[in-house]
């Protein structure tokens, strides 16, 4: 690209800003003049646009095109170190966070959205611009695979994630060089915003936060780069404080809700395994998407005489859901805590629960926590599903007892956090190109080897699910016929991975032991489920 396409295209960006209100007319001179800058150009562009380039530009959704542009120019000039993934990142988030405006005036937009028109308005906006402005990567994120499983606890939701794009070997050796940084504390910190970014943290420039009071503590909210659903978002503590659930934790869900009432919001639990990939900043996630888990039904009715105007009961799902509903949230808030406050010192030995464990010293480990999601429901009032969990682990399930076993690691090891609770799998992208190569072996012809039972070969750690999958269907099936079947069976794995972590197992047993808890807490049992 000549230096007159480099300056043409900086042009193009600072037009796709106008145009998406990024900034104004007022501010053209000063954002070019800083694209050009951190491009190292001398002049800008003093052209015009034509009629067509205009109709393009107003059709554009995305800076994605114009930034590949620029960043290959960089490449070449020298501007950028090298062309990986990792150093295009870092620079395109600063040409972004160039046209962007102030937190302080992205704040005083959204209030005014909020104030003059709805929330959800108001919501809609902030969302478009974290799109618009790259720091949601929606082509990275498009190219996640998707599909949806029948089950008997409804159709449950599978995605596999190939939106992070893999590092290089030379960015990996980088940054066993570089020294350990310590700013911002971690990923979630207020601090990122703005921030460089450096080879092992993401840069941050278009990254813009919303200031919240939530129990009187100051959080801020923030929309997910990755994005899992629709408008997922996270609320952060303004503090690097660890992940710890108590009854003030419901009142910050609540605080969420009726500052969003059109969002879901929920916390991951608080203990390693059964918590979320980050413990270390206390936060909480959300968005507007409708969970199989919302939608499914219920097994028993009950009523507590201390709570009288919060119905309770337990969701029909692979994992121990107890769902309470009520117009007045400090009732809610009250119940929830107690039975946070009961579960976590709740055993039972004929269910396996062992609230906690005794190393030879004396000390105490605890194991029972809880994954809380509340809402708001169509007539107002709010529904707080408190998911029941364990995080014990033994000899025989070393990674956890209430954790995907064994034989389901070839599909799903990590943790089960809240996403996956609700009923929405986010499987590791080495899956996408096993799971091709495993359908291809169902439409091929039958030969009698099997290669992928030798140690080394990429399907290897599938090996006894291929041949399972050859006895039950066979082979020479059609292409996109195994592709379901495969995609049909990944379901069914997913759901044994959700029956897995369920501390009161589906089982008579296990659901007498479910009830003999509520008692404990309390509750009296009203009727059957609907």
């Amino acid at each position: 690209m000549t230096q007159a396409d480099s300056r043409k295209e900086i042009a193009r960006l600072v037009a796709f800003g106008e145009r998406k209100g990024l900034l104004e007319a007022a501010d053209r001179h000063l954002a070019t003049n800083a694209l050009l800058d951190a491009l190292r150009i001398e002049e800008p562009w003093q052209g015009e646009w034509s009629g067509e380039e205009l109709r393009e530009l107003d059709a554009m959704d995305s800076p994605v095109p114009i930034l590949d542009r620029l960043l290959d120019d960089a490449a070449d000039r020298g501007v950028l170190p090298d062309r990986s993934v990792t150093q295009r990142d870092l620079l395109d988030a600063r040409l972004m966070g160039l046209l962007m405006p102030r937190p302080s005036e992205t704040i005083r937009r959204f209030e005014e959205l909020a104030r003059e028109a709805s929330v959800q308005e108001a919501t809609d906006w902030f969302y478009r611009l974290a799109i618009e402005t790259n720091y949601i990567r929606m082509d990275r994120i498009a190219k996640n695979a998707y599909w949806q499983a029948k089950t008997p606890y409804g159709e449950l939701e599978i995605t596999i994630n190939l939106s992070k794009p893999e590092k290089d070997p030379k960015t990996i050796a980088a940054e066993r060089s570089m020294p350990q940084g310590h700013y911002p504390k971690c990923l979630l910190c207020p601090e990122n915003v703005g921030y460089a970014g450096r080879l092992n943290h993401p840069a941050r420039q278009n990254l813009r936060v919303l200031p919240l009071e939530l129990a009187g503590e100051t959080w801020f909210f923030q929309y997910s780069p990755y994005v899992y659903y629709n408008e997922h978002c996270i609320v952060l503590n303004g503090r690097h404080v660890p992940m710890k659930l108590s009854e003030e934790t419901f009142v910050r869900l609540f605080d969420v809700l009726d500052a969003f009432p059109h969002y879901f919001i929920g916390s991951n639990a608080d203990l390693p395994i059964v918590g979320g990939s980050i413990l270390s900043h206390d936060h909480f996630q959300g968005g507007r998407h409708t969970f199989a888990m919302d939608k499914a039904g219920e097994d028993a009715h009950f009523r507590h005489p201390a709570f009288p105007d919060v119905e309770a009961a337990i969701v029909r799902w692979p994992l121990s859901v107890i769902r309470l509903t009520g117009a007045d949230r400090g009732e809610l808030t009250r119940l929830a805590g107690k039975l946070l406050d009961g579960w976590r010192s709740h055993s039972d030995k004929a269910a396996d629960i062992l609230a906690f464990s005794r190393a030879d010293d004396g000390t105490e480990t605890p194991h029972n926590t809880i994954t809380p999601i509340a809402r708001r429901l169509e007539d107002g009032r709010y529904r707080l599903d408190l998911v029941l969990r364990n995080n014990r682990t033994t000899e025989e399930h070393p990674l956890g007892l209430f954790h995907p076993h064994a034989h389901l690691h070839h599909i799903k090891k990590e943790n089960i956090g809240l996403i996956e609770v609700m009923g929405l799998a986010v499987l590791p992208g080495r899956l996408q190109q096993e799971l091709e190569e495993i359908a291809g072996i169902l439409s091929a012809a039958p030969s009698g080897e099997a290669d992928w039972r030798r140690e080394g070969h990429p399907l290897a750690a599938h090996a006894d699910w291929i041949d399972e999958l050859l006895g039950r269907y066979g082979g020479g099936r059609p292409l996109d016929e195994a592709r379901q079947l495969v995609r049909d069976e990944v379901g069914s794995k997913y759901l044994e991975v959700l029956m897995d972590a369920g501390v009161f197992k589906r089982t008579q047993e296990g659901q007498e032991a479910f009830r003999r808890y509520l008692e404990e807490e309390g509750f009296q049992e009203i009727g059957d489920g609907a």
